[in-house]
């Protein structure tokens, strides 16, 4: 009762306070698990600061639970319904890594998978400018 009270009261902090940090398309490699008994692995680019949502429902899916079978080290993770988020924190560097447990029915097969998620930071982009010369 405790742990839920605090989720409660901390979860919409964590919420309000990164609205404006979203990472639109911060998830790559997404292949869909099949609740065979099945690992996959996803890969997160996400700036240090910054949050990433990703839902894990497929359209012939009924998810009956997500659990976190290991926490991120350098981040905060967040379940929301049959989904999670990934905050980063502000010194984020190098990479981190979660598993999610997936519980459910695809099309009328119960079963459950398992997803490796790799967080990373955006690689530096090369800026180039052009400086005229004087004629």
């Amino acid at each position: 009762m405790r742990q839920s009270a605090i989720l409660a009261t901390t979860l919409p902090m964590l919420v309000s306070a990164s609205i404006a940090n979203a990472t639109p398309n911060c998830m790559r490699d997404i292949s869909p698990y099949k609740l065979a008994g099945d690992t996959m692995e996803w890969s997160m680019t996400i700036a240090p600061g910054a949050d990433c949502i990703q839902g894990l429902r497929w359209s012939t899916m009924q998810i009956y639970s997500v659990s976190v079978a290991e926490k991120p080290k350098l981040g905060e993770l967040v379940l929301v319904g049959p989904g999670f988020r990934y905050f980063a924190k502000p010194d984020f560097n190098g990479t981190d890594t979660f598993t999610l447990v997936v519980v459910g029915k695809n099309r009328h097969d119960q079963g459950t998978s398992t997803v490796q998620i790799k967080i990373s930071r955006p690689s530096q982009s090369l800026v180039l400018s052009s400086v005229s010369q004087p004629k």
